[in-house]
């Protein structure tokens, strides 16, 4: 079922993302396509290999050769990675891949997030997030999206997605039943979302494409709809 959002842009209020600390370039990587976080280290995909860094230190604390061109997530027990057309089910570990289902977007794919036993997926020039069944890769529901849709997180019952578009890029919240816009954090200029996901409390972290940089945006205080 594909819901339409919302489009009474002039009515939600912009904020100035709040960039609290860079991380990277890592060695060996020029861009960052997906990250996640384990509770303990952040993942960054980097193109032909995953890398865990300390984000109180920023120092790397572990590698894995795994290819990841898009969006990282994981559920508590292994990473998914977006790998062009199929998304991998990642022992984190050993590095093994368990399994790997089909993407749906055949390659079109973006960010990637693990919520209520289910992937979410974005679509990022389709303008959608998918709800996928990380078993059989099928969707199981479509929510639009009015821009680009880079990362993709959920946090405290919170549906949030990157935007990168035009040179310009934002944080947004939106109803996960209509895909309508809640809020909007607007990057500085040149700081783009290319993987996004959320440490649970106070923090997102952004991918920030080819700079090869990983940053963390303060997490706003419900904001006003």
């Amino acid at each position: 079922m594909n819901r339409n959002p919302s489009t009474g842009k002039s009515q939600i209020p912009v904020h100035a993302a709040e960039i609290v600390r860079e991380y990277g370039p890592f060695a060996g990587a020029d861009r960052v396509g997906g990250v996640t976080h384990d509770g303990r280290h952040v993942w960054a995909a980097t193109g032909d290999k995953l890398v865990a860094f300390d984000p109180e230190s920023g120092e790397p604390a572990r590698t894995l050769a795994c290819t990841g061109d898009a969006g990282t997530a994981f559920d508590g027990t292994y990473l998914y990675q977006i790998a062009e057309t199929r998304i991998d089910k990642i022992d984190p570990a050993t590095g093994d891949v368990i399994k790997s289902i089909p993407a749906p977007g055949s390659g079109g794919d973006s960010g990637l997030a693990w919520a209520e036993g289910s992937l979410w997926v974005g679509q990022y020039r389709d303008r959608k997030i998918h709800q996928v069944d990380p078993e059989s890769g099928a969707v199981i529901r479509s929510i639009e999206s009015n821009r680009f849709v880079t990362g993709v997180t959920w946090v405290d019952g919170e549906l949030w997605h990157g935007t990168w578009e035009d040179d310009e890029s934002e944080i947004r919240r939106i109803d996960p039943e209509s895909g309508a816009v809640l809020d909007r954090l607007q990057m500085p200029q040149g700081a783009g979302v290319s993987g996004l996901e959320s440490d649970g409390a106070d923090l997102f972290y952004c991918g920030g494409g080819g700079t090869g940089k990983v940053r963390a945006v303060r997490r706003p205080k419900r904001l006003a709809s």
